[in-house]
């Protein structure tokens, strides 16, 4: 099973490509795409959606894995990263592939065993879990490589 798990965000989105092959994680690609502070919003979201869909393209995953967007505060980031969270899902549409969204305590449940871990303690397992030589950077690499992580395990406990 390949899944694309993404880190929403509209400045910056992390992404990964992880392949889960028995019971072994491997790393297919991860990075980010950012946005442009200058542009409008329109241009900013096309650049959003056409890298993604041209990463889901190239790497051609089985399904694709967000985290659920949580804020209590800050209205106007929640509404820029839910829009930038639409267009990826728009691509992923486009692909016809099957969605699924974890919140971060399932997320950090998945990858740590304890849904109140610490951003370090993620990274720390992700690292491990991938057998990475560093821990990847910036922590919206390493929250989408872990979405990518939920899913891929959560779908073969599903499975089972």
């Amino acid at each position: 099973m390949r899944v694309f798990g993404v880190d929403p965000g509209f400045g910056r989105l992390g992404y990964a490509v992880v392949d889960r092959v028995g019971s072994s994680l491997l790393p297919v690609v991860y990075g980010v795409v950012e946005t442009d502070k200058g542009l409008p919003l329109p241009q900013r979201l096309f650049h959003l959606h056409s890298t993604i869909a041209e990463l889901i393209h190239q790497h051609t995953p089985d399904c694709i894995a967000t985290e659920a967007i949580l804020f209590a505060a800050n209205r106007t980031t929640a509404l820029d990263v839910s829009k930038a969270l639409g267009v990826v899902l728009l691509a992923a549409e486009e692909m016809k592939l099957p969605w699924r969204e974890y919140t971060p305590p399932q997320v950090k449940l998945t990858v740590t065993g304890s849904g109140s871990a610490n951003k370090k303690q993620v990274q720390f397992m992700v690292t491990r879990l991938l057998s990475l030589k560093e821990t990847p950077k910036p922590d919206d690499v390493a929250d989408a490589l872990a979405v990518a992580i939920c899913h891929a395990v959560s779908a073969r406990m599903r499975a089972l």
